[in-house]
């Protein structure tokens, strides 16, 4: 399902850009954790992608091999494509992809040197200790928006229920990840979930 033809200034992919650049800086965790922003940015505020685009773009990357990112760049190439065709795609790939990546490299890397030489004061190990609770309460965000994704939460309660069996499964259990990712798509491929 593709959204409407959008017409893009350049001020529109300026602002693109600008919300990545700091969706970068808020990318606790990986780039991930900050999706319930980007839906908020591209689905509900502007309207550029629909909720499907979005979330086949996670579902997509997810799924495939490679860096977790990659969502990213089909948001971006999502919304070129709706905008005009294949020179704009590669466009939003661009921008989306510096946005989110340049940022947080940059701050990464001096704060991993910073920390590496002052790893023995008291507050730089208090930071780390602080970053966990933040860490998950983003992840939980994406979680919840990727989990209402009907609309409808009374009738995706198969899906939250599935969520919570794997979820503590992994926790308590020795069984590989791979195994519930492919319970997962069973449960999908006989729409069960």
């Amino acid at each position: 399902m593709s959204a409407p033809q959008l017409v893009l200034d350049w001020s529109d992919w300026l602002g693109l850009f600008g919300q990545y650049l700091l969706l970068s800086l808020m990318s606790i965790g990986g780039a991930i954790s900050t999706s319930s922003e980007m839906q908020r940015y591209l689905v509900e505020k502007h309207h550029w992608l629909s909720q499907v685009q979005f979330n086949e773009s996670i579902a997509l990357a997810q799924a495939a091999p490679g860096p977790n990112v990659l969502f990213v760049a089909l948001m971006g190439w999502n919304v070129g494509m709706n905008a005009g065709g294949m020179g704009t795609a590669l466009l939003g790939v661009a921008l989306t992809m510096v946005g989110i990546m340049l940022p947080s490299t940059v701050l990464s890397y001096n704060a991993a040197q910073w920390g590496h030489r002052n790893r023995e004061l008291r507050a730089v190990r208090a930071f780390k200790l602080g970053l966990a609770p933040i860490v998950i309460a983003l992840m939980l965000a994406t979680s919840w928006i990727l989990g209402s994704a009907s609309g409808n939460m009374a009738s995706d309660w198969p899906l939250w229920l599935l969520t919570l069996a794997s979820g503590l499964l992994i926790w308590r259990t020795r069984l590989h990840m791979l195994w519930f990712l492919g319970a997962g798509a069973l449960l999908g491929w006989l729409q069960l979930v």
